[in-house]
């Protein structure tokens, strides 16, 4: 495991316990993603790095019982955190690396990636790997339930130039690793960008 790797764990394994209890009020705004990946009944979508699993509830509702829903995340105690808050029912739990998913090429209709962008520790790679097993025509979305001004506010820092999430520097990688940006959206209340696979 690399230090990337460590790194990540320790700072979700630290904080999966009370996740879910610092962000109370973030069910609606996820719901409200999730519309907009315009998913149907009888879809596979991949929740990658899921966490404790809040996506989870809304995609099953999205693709219906006869659709298929993934949550991966690399972090042991998310998952257990997801398990005991019951989001398991909505969806299978796979302990995975973005960098390297245990799953087939083309599985899946669409990527939800809630958070999942300012983790990764090769974005380019990691994207390509997330085009990989998403069919073309297949849907990226790139959320959290703020947007970069109100996070960068809450944690004390100002945006730098290289944040990965400006459109300037998300357009051109996600280009890059086989998606073509189609919507953007970095307001208060949250940040979404949907791509589509290429090819």
């Amino acid at each position: 495991m690399s230090d990337d790797h460590t790194h990540v764990q320790e700072f979700f394994t630290a904080r999966a316990d009370d996740w879910d209890s610092k962000f109370p009020e973030d069910g609606p705004v996820f719901a409200a993603a999730v519309a907009d990946l315009g998913l149907r009944p009888g879809d596979r979508v991949l929740d990658a790095g899921c966490g404790t699993g809040r996506a989870l509830p809304p995609l099953r509702a999205a693709v219906g019982p006869s659709g298929a829903v993934i949550g991966v995340d690399l972090t042991p105690a998310m998952l257990r955190a997801a398990v005991r808050a019951g989001r398991d029912r909505h969806g299978r739990l796979l302990l995975a690396d973005v960098a390297a998913l245990p799953l087939r090429s083309g599985a899946f209709d669409a990527v939800f990636g809630a958070g999942l962008i300012a983790h990764l520790p090769h974005p380019s790679e990691n994207l390509r790997e997330l085009a990989r097993v998403v069919r073309p025509g297949g849907i990226l979305a790139l959320f959290h339930p703020i947007g970069r001004a109100a996070l960068a506010a809450r944690q004390g820092r100002r945006i730098t130039p290289d944040d990965l999430r400006a459109e300037g520097n998300l357009r051109p990688l996600l280009a890059g690793a086989g998606w073509r940006m189609t919507s953007y959206v970095d307001e208060d209340a949250r940040f979404l960008a949907l791509a589509v696979r290429e090819g």
